[in-house]
């Protein structure tokens, strides 16, 4: 409602300005002049026409006199029209001087109402100008401050709402507490905060069923064995026949639940294997977006992009740089040198952080899953991050490579290039 109000205002404004300015731009001047004052003043120039030389002018009028021969006789003032041709092309009052009863020359009356008429519309056209001017002033800083307000909000809100669809719990919500979002966004943090702690806590149960799977199957295979190595050698100590097929059918139960408990250790590590990855083509200068959503505390100076087309699932990219960054967040905690290149068929974006690295004989394991470094000590997570983040560029037909650095972690994304 307030919209409709303030557009049917500023369009009524507009309306009456342009009307102000179209009637000033077509308006006539008005050339009528005081005629006793004219008058007046032919008297007063026909009264001293044989001595015009001592002639004043006690009038508010500027005017010149011709001769029969329109040779200039008199004037008030220099620039006045001194011919019978100028004058008319000014709009002059042109008078006959009559002396005797016979016409001996003329008066030219100089018009001042067409310069006033011309500088008061140039003052007219000017003032609506510089009012239509401040009104497209309050206009764009009106939507310049819809956009800060409430869009720019509500585009945070979206890929907030993308990063969560996604998974990525780790990166908070922006929140401007003077603007009239700030409790709303503040509400939404919140949820992913408490969205986090409830997948950090569900990552930790499935992770302690995950290896209470392991030990049980562990603890069940050996008496398993055990009793199919028994009725191994029983079957083949049998007397009779009877007597070996018992032994036998032990020994075709105990691989049967041999096989079961596989089944389920290997079910349960699975899992993670039903993420849905849709690369697609994805032009390069995307990566920059991608990067400064991931950089939220902005530790990284983000290099020029080389234009090309990439084959890359722009949800998952974003997941993995997400994690990638969160990293370096929690276990560095320093600045983030990046750089991207060309190499081949890929896009590389290469990452290293300052926070010395890791054991060279836990690299390997970093992309397994639940596996951590040992510089973890209390940092909350699951060690899923590089497992997924591995996983989303094999999909993408692209690669992650973790390594060391000069002077911290390394991580080399190799996306690739669609041709």
């Amino acid at each position: 409602m307030r919209n409709r109000i303030f557009f049917a205002c500023l369009f009524f404004a507009f309306g009456t300005e342009f009307a102000i300015l179209l009637l000033f731009a077509v308006r006539l001047p008005d050339n009528r002049q005081d005629t006793v004052a004219v008058n007046e003043v032919v008297q007063t120039v026909q009264k001293d026409w044989n001595h015009l030389e001592s002639h004043r002018n006690e009038s508010s009028f500027d005017y010149v006199v011709l001769g029969g021969d329109e040779r200039v006789l008199y004037q008030t003032k220099q620039g006045l029209s001194e011919s019978i041709t100028a004058a008319v092309n000014h709009k002059d009052t042109i008078l006959d001087v009559n002396v005797d009863g016979k016409t001996v020359g003329k008066l030219i009356l100089y018009n001042y109402d067409a310069s006033a008429f011309r500088q008061e519309k140039k003052a007219v056209i000017w003032v609506v100008i510089a009012a239509m001017l401040l009104q497209c002033a309050i206009c764009a800083g009106y939507f310049f401050y819809i956009n800060r307000t409430v869009a720019k909000p509500f585009q945070r809100l979206q890929n907030f709402a993308e990063r969560i669809a996604g998974g990525n719990l780790d990166i908070p919500l922006k929140m401007d507490r003077q603007n009239i979002f700030g409790a709303f966004t503040e509400s939404f943090d919140l949820m992913r905060s408490e969205l986090k702690r409830a997948r950090t806590a569900e990552a930790k149960a499935n992770a302690d069923k995950r290896e209470l799977v392991a030990k049980l199957s562990h603890d069940i295979k050996t008496p398993v064995a055990s009793i199919k190595a028994a009725a191994e050698v029983g079957a083949a100590l049998a007397g009779d026949e009877k007597s070996r097929g018992n032994y036998e059918q032990i020994i075709r139960k105990a691989d049967q639940i041999n096989t079961l408990v596989t089944n389920l250790f290997t079910s349960a590590l699975e899992e993670l294997q039903e993420l849905s990855v849709t690369p697609s083509g994805m032009k390069s200068q995307e990566i920059l977006t991608i990067l400064e959503n991931a950089d939220y505390l902005h530790r990284a100076k983000l290099p020029a992009v080389p234009e090309c087309l990439l084959f890359a699932d722009k949800l998952r990219l974003q997941q993995v740089f997400d994690n990638l960054f969160a990293n370096s967040y929690k276990y560095a905690d320093t600045e983030i040198e990046v750089e991207i290149s060309l190499e081949g068929k890929y896009l590389t974006v290469c990452m290293e952080d300052y926070g010395g690295g890791v054991h060279q004989s836990e690299l390997p394991l970093l992309k397994e899953k639940f596996k951590r470094g040992s510089n973890v000590e209390n940092i909350e997570g699951a060690g899923l991050g590089l497992f997924i983040s591995d996983y989303c560029m094999k999909k993408m037909e692209g690669e992650l490579v973790i390594d060391n650095g000069r002077r911290g972690l390394r991580e080399l994304v190799r996306i690739a290039l669609m041709f």
